[in-house]
């Protein structure tokens, strides 16, 4: 039986140099403001992994009243999220993510995190589907003030080939 989930995260702007995006490092004139390295697109992947698991949320599982998750990589939640799946018979089959920013330009920065999502996930990368929008200079991210993600994630049980 398949199952399908549903993520999404956000995250302001704030100094720095870089963001952190499907676990690929990528240039930037700001940062991320968040309790681990922010990385929204692997946040709201883990939050649809889980969803479609019926295994609660990226809160539950890694609040960010728990220091061990300050700083956390997005590769190390991914992994922890992967993990959990397997303990309760899932695992992934696909994901469609999409990040809604003006800037940076994230379509050249596409064939490495596709690389470096699907090795985490186990999936050949014609599984894992990335896009990225903007959102016509209107609100929040329309004015560089942060960056949005959205994510589908489709398990189904560990025991299907």
């Amino acid at each position: 039986m398949t199952r399908v989930g549903f993520g999404f995260d956000v995250h302001r702007f704030a100094p720095g140099d870089h963001l952190m995006l499907g676990l690929v490092r990528i240039p930037h004139a700001c940062g991320i403001e968040a309790h681990s390295d922010g990385d929204v697109l692997v946040h709201a992947l883990c939050d649809a992994l889980l969803g479609a698991s019926g295994l609660g949320d990226i809160g539950h599982h890694f609040p960010p009243s728990d220091e061990r998750w300050r700083g956390a990589p997005g590769r190390l939640l991914l992994a922890e999220t992967l993990r959990i799946l397997k303990q309760a018979g899932f695992r992934p089959h696909n994901a469609d993510l999409t990040a809604v920013c003006e800037r940076p330009r994230l379509a050249p920065h596409f064939p490495a995190m596709r690389a470096a999502l699907a090795e985490v996930l186990g999936l050949p990368e014609s599984a894992v589907n990335l896009k990225a929008t903007t959102s016509e200079g209107l609100g929040f991210t329309g004015r560089g003030e942060g960056i949005a993600a959205f994510a589908v994630a489709m398990v189904v049980p560990s025991s299907l080939g």
